[in-house]
């Protein structure tokens, strides 16, 4: 679904690192190795910064528990802060928040806050901000689309720049949990947030907005991070039509975009002074079994599917190039638990046919449905699975839904189709949200056992090594009992021109480094 959280977590990261923050959080920390054509350059301040965006309706607004579409996150990170931030290379950094840590069984999280976080219309950040902020998405009035990832919170409590986190279990994942878009750091008003305000302590403050058209924004001279916030102004324009955003990047009227066509990526990177950026995260393209339903309820029959769709192929055809091959399970590199060892399912029709075999079958045809709303070039996906299926003596009919009510009548409707993912900020949300037992997005409708037992115990397991394995085991049995096709994990697209600087490491959590390009980056 396309509106699935995905911050990204990477290998590496220690212990100590996710339970205590990061409390020495100075330049050096913000701001990484420099790139983007010239190693030695540092950034400078100045310029009018103009992005075209392929999101932005006129129904978006100041309420973050709204904010579903990468304008408004882009927009929200642009003036608003958060307890933590995860940094370009996947690490977690402490932002409203200098350090935290958690009681011994992870139910407990303690956050300090950073002093002298100040608002752009005065004040400074408090404990009962951050109270207020986070209340404003909890309870059962709550409309907020943050609901479910801080139903987990049992109490919050301030105590001077203490907030004190209680949770209804362990959560050792908690401060990613945090990061989330939606939980922006807001004053207090009689004990809520003003969801009609605009004041933030981000980088950045509105000077002009019309939702759906444009938004106008001057750097805060206040903000705490001295070396980011390059711009002196930023303008985010809602461009919705693919061709129009590249045309304005040609002709000089912005100076980056989202979500570049790659149908014409090839032709458009000739174009002078454009530059293409290309990251790879946890956005992920798949095909859906139903594994309650004959044929999918035989495991080897799934097995049979894997080994007869060739990802390469899909990966240079259908992402031109622009992604990664999957393994059918949704933890990429990105990942902190990701597993390299992993034994990559690769196109082997011969593999499929003795899958087919042990399912006592010699042939099999099933239909595959596939829709653009799914994902771009789905439908010529499913087509290329079709010829490559083939030579295992499977037949895939490729039928072409309709776009309109795709997830309403076809997903989770259909046995075999396929879907979109934007991964989650860890992988114990990633694997809840989509293959725990019962959960409403469980579109495979898989239960195994080992499986639901290992997620929950990796949940509250603090020793990284232990989750490291319980991970792996996880993934793999994805990869060997699940219901689910992974063949590609698709890369964000964007593109600038050749004054526009970031550093060497940009962000593949979302678009636009991470929703942060406003700050991070600079004029050459």
């Amino acid at each position: 679904m396309s509106d699935m959280n995905k911050p990204i977590l990477q290998s590496g990261i220690s212990r100590r690192r996710i339970l205590q923050g990061s409390a020495a959080f100075g330049a050096a920390a913000l701001a990484g190795p420099l790139g983007a054509g010239s190693a030695a350059a540092q950034p400078k301040k100045g310029g009018v910064f103009r992005v075209g965006m392929a999101g932005g309706n006129t129904s978006d607004n100041y309420d973050p528990g709204t904010w579903d579409n990468a304008y408004s996150q882009t927009f929200a990170t642009a003036r608003h802060g958060y307890l933590v931030e995860i940094a370009a290379d996947g690490s977690l950094v402490g932002e409203v928040a200098e350090s935290w840590e958690a009681s011994p069984d992870a139910k407990e999280w303690t956050f300090k806050l950073r002093k002298g976080v100040e608002y752009h219309e005065g004040g400074t950040v408090t404990a009962d901000d951050v109270v207020a902020s986070i209340n404003f998405h909890r309870g059962e009035k709550s409309t907020s689309a943050a609901k479910p990832i801080v139903s987990q919170i049992k109490d919050i409590k301030a105590d001077g720049d203490i907030v004190v986190f209680t949770l209804e279990a362990g959560n050792a994942d908690f401060p990613y949990v945090v990061s989330d878009y939606h939980l922006a750091i807001m004053p207090a008003k009689d004990g809520t947030i003003d969801t009609k305000s605009a004041n933030g302590c981000g980088p950045y403050k509105v000077v002009n907005y019309d939702a759906g058209v444009i938004a106008e924004l001057t750097r805060n001279p206040n903000y705490w991070k001295t070396d980011r916030a390059h711009f002196d102004e930023v303008k985010l324009l809602t461009i919705l039509d693919a061709a129009a955003r590249q045309s304005a990047l040609m002709t000089g009227n912005v100076d980056a975009i989202d979500q570049v066509d790659l149908k014409t990526v090839g032709l458009f990177q000739r174009a002078p002074n454009v530059k293409i950026l290309s990251v790879t995260g946890t956005q992920h393209y798949t095909f859906a079994m139903d594994t309650r339903a004959a044929p999918f309820n035989d495991n080897n029959v799934r097995m049979a599917l894997k080994y007869a769709i060739d990802r390469q192929e899909l990966v240079d055809k259908i992402l031109f190039g622009y992604g990664a091959v999957g393994n059918d399970n949704p933890i990429s590199p990105s990942y902190r638990y990701f597993d390299k060892d992993l034994e990559q399912t690769t196109y082997d029709p011969d593999k499929a046919k003795f899958h087919l075999k042990q399912a006592g079958l010699d042939s099999l045809e099933v239909s595959l449905s596939a829709a653009d709303a799914a994902f771009g070039g789905a439908v010529d996906a499913a087509v290329l699975f079709s010829n490559s299926a083939e030579k295992a003596g499977i037949k895939i009919t490729p039928v072409r839904e309709p776009n309109d009510g795709y997830w309403s009548d076809v997903w989770m409707k259909k046995p075999f189709s396929a879907v979109y993912w934007g991964g989650r900020p860890t992988e114990d949300l990633a694997f809840t949200v989509a293959y725990a037992a019962g959960a409403p997005w469980n579109d495979t409708f898989w239960d195994n056992e080992r499986f639901n037992t290992l997620l929950v115990e990796a949940r509250s397991e603090l020793d990284e090594a232990k989750r490291a394995e319980m991970y792996s085991e996880m993934q793999n049995l994805l990869r060997t009992d699940g219901g689910v096709i992974v063949p590609m994990f698709a890369s964000y697209v964007m593109a600038h021109t050749d004054k526009v600087q970031h550093p060497e490491d940009v962000a593949a959590n979302w678009t636009l480094d991470g929703f942060r390009a406003i700050e991070r980056w600079w004029f050459a």
